[in-house]
Parts: structure tokens; sequence; C-alpha cells
């Protein structure tokens, strides 16, 4: 088990970091980093590129980056904590919470209908993108800044389709599930995870909105590559190292070094060293990840619920909050994500304990079919390392 636990990388492992290069050089992203975890242990990690091109800052194991919509699983995990403690059931009425949403028009009945395993399982009907109006004027917001703005979007939207007839991926839904954790909690839902998530695991440089001073030195740049139209060619520019989600902050605003992701997934994972001696700091361990969710719990929450494609049932489903993908004999859980100019993913195998991270801080605008091709082939090398 010892031995298991310390194996090196194989050529899997030297396959993906050529196809990973390759990516990063062909989709002209300024800096990218990636790792590769057994049962709780990174065994091998990779970093190439800027963290910040102008200042020279190669990007490195310290370096922060925005997770985008892996966000989401911090606030799935904190609903499933109301739902363990007995304050919340999955059958909840959303409108129970949060009242306002009865004034989005729902043709097949009652916006009573949409209930919390709904919004977690991106089946209620609500619209995709939280801010649906926007010409890409320059004074306009990146997204809604007060839940009053997106309270005053309601009478004009509507449901796609009936509340739990399938899937279709939603950002608001997960603001609405971190309004019922502050109604439940009485916390800003950043300062819950803070206490109940970040906390036990020692997460001491995760963070949400600005970044802290003392870390300000580690925090990544991002890039889009945009058409320049006088060249008529490509060209990178940066957009700052800081930005405002705004109201978006439970569905897409955490803040990490890759290594921070390795300790929240050997919790998802529940590494605890169990496959070897029992000792005491296992013992604590387990403890601990029962405290912040039974891992039975989390299992249930990977639970395959609607196909994202139902054309194609083999492929990618939507459990809650997480997607599901078999390959092979294998099933591969996670997620991935996308703000500002960063994308990331992070998948692992449940049954080997397998894990893979990555995250780029350059999203490339000028030929966004090409790469979001290169981006699915790398994932695919990527869940490779994980059967």
């Amino acid at each position: 088990a010892v031995a298991a636990a310390q194996r090196a990388p194989d050529a899997r492992w030297a396959a993906y970091v050529s196809a990973f290069d390759a990516y990063v050089r062909t989709d002209s992203i300024v800096g990218a980093a990636t790792l590769l975890m057994h049962d709780g242990k990174v065994v091998a990690h990779h970093e190439t590129g800027f963290a910040d091109r102008a200042l020279g800052q190669h990007v490195d194991t310290n370096t922060i980056f925005h997770w985008g919509s892996i966000t989401k699983t911090l606030t799935a995990i904190a609903v499933m904590q109301m739902v363990e403690r007995g304050r919340l059931s999955l059958d909840s009425r959303v409108t129970d919470f949060i009242p306002e949403l009865r004034r989005v028009h729902d043709a097949w009945g009652s916006m009573d209908s949409v209930t919390v395993q709904m919004l977690l399982s991106h089946a209620s009907g609500l619209q995709g993108g939280t801010w649906p109006w926007t010409n890409g004027r320059p004074w306009e917001p990146f997204e809604p800044t007060t839940w009053e703005q997106l309270v005053a979007m309601m009478p004009y939207q509507e449901l796609a389709f009936k509340p739990g007839a399938r899937y279709s991926y939603s950002n608001p839904g997960f603001i609405y599930l971190a309004r019922i954790v502050e109604q439940l909690t009485g916390d800003p839902w950043e300062a819950y995870v803070q206490k109940n998530i970040f906390a036990p695991l020692g997460l001491t440089r995760s963070y949400f909105n600005a970044t802290p001073w003392h870390l300000a030195e580690y925090r990544s740049n991002n890039y889009y590559v945009v058409r320049d139209s006088s060249a008529l060619a490509s060209r990178v520019t940066a957009n700052g190292r800081d930005f405002n989600p705004g109201i978006t902050v439970p569905n897409g605003g955490w803040n990490a070094p890759l290594t921070e992701l390795a300790t929240y997934v050997a919790f998802l994972t529940n590494a605890t060293e169990d496959r070897g001696p029992k000792t005491e700091d296992a013992a604590e361990r387990r403890r601990l990840y029962e405290t912040i969710l039974p891992h039975a719990t989390l299992e249930g929450m990977w639970t395959p619920r609607y196909a994202t494609d139902p054309a194609v049932p083999a492929g990618e489903w939507e459990a809650m909050s997480f997607f599901v993908y078999r390959k092979g004999d294998a099933t591969i859980v996670g997620h991935t994500g996308s703000q500002a100019g960063f994308r990331a993913f992070f998948y692992w195998n449940p049954a080997t304990r397998d894990a893979v991270i990555a995250a780029f801080n350059t999203s490339n605008e000028v030929d966004e079919r090409a790469s979001s091709r290169g981006y699915s082939s790398l994932r695919e090398v990527a869940w490779a390392l994980l059967r």
C-alpha cells in the first residue's frame, strides 16, 4: 500500500505533459499548471509559462489561479451540510426561502415546483447566464454586483422547460442556493465557506473577491487572445490580476493555488491513509472529513441524474453539482471552470483515488471552436491518467 501511494508517474504522465504543453502553445496560453495525485498525495506536477508576462513572473507551485465554476462544488457541499444537519431537505421548495423567484414566468405552473435538488442538478429550467442582457459596453458590469439587480431581472425571465424535466446549466441557480445557506446560518456565503470548509481543511490561501495583500505577489494575471483588426492577426491582452465577480461569487469566485485544490480533492476522495497503518493522524483526518460532510453523502452527490446530452447517454452526466463520465470500466467525477481569462478542470477516479488538476490563465477568443476542441482533447488525455 505504501509503495502504491508513493508510485512514480508512468508513461501516461509524460504523454499528458506533452499534450498539455502542446495545447498551451497552440492556444497561445500565457501560463498554466497541472498536477497528478494518488491517494491524497501529489505525485507529479508541471508548470509552464508566465503568471504575469509583463513582470516576467513565471508560474510556479505558489501561483494563485481563479477556479471559476469549480466554486459551485463548494456551494453544493454547503447545501448538503444543511441537509445533513436536518436544516434543509433536497425536496424543499426554493421559493420558501426566495419568494422573489415567483416573479419568473413558469409556463408549466408555479415556480413553487422548483426544488433545492433541481438547482443542485441544473434541472430547474432557469437561464444559463447570470447576466443575460449585455452589449459588451466597457461601462457594463462584469456581472451583477448586488442581489437587488438579480431580483430586478426576475420579472423579465422565464423557465426554459418544466422543472426537473432535463439538464440545462444554470449559473444563477447557485446564487439562489447560496442565498438559502445564508438565510439558514446568518452568515454571508463567503464567511460560511471559510468557517465550514476552508478552515477545517487548512486552506489558508483560498479566498474570494480581491486578493489579500499578503498573497498579492502570487496572484496570476489573466489574459484574452483577441483579434487585432488593424494587424489582421491575434494578440494577447492582459485583463488585470483582480476582477469583481459581483453577486456571482457562489458560482465562480474561488481563488487558490493548485496545492489547495489538491487538499480539497484529498477530502473529496476520502484520502485518509486508511490503506496503511491506522495512525492517530489518519484517524483524526477521518473524523475531520466526516465532520465537514460524511463521505457517503459525497458519494451520493456523484450519482448520475441527467445526461447533459440525451443523444449521447454514455457520455457526460450531471449528478448534484458534479459531472460524471464513464470511460471504459472507470467512473470519473469532476468539474470545469471558466471565468474572465481563467480556465480550469479537476477530475478524479473514486475507485483508485487518482486525480488530475489543471489551471490556465488565458482564454482564446479568436477561434473559440478550435480552442474548445483542443481543450476537450486535453481532457481526454487527462482522463487516461485516471484509468
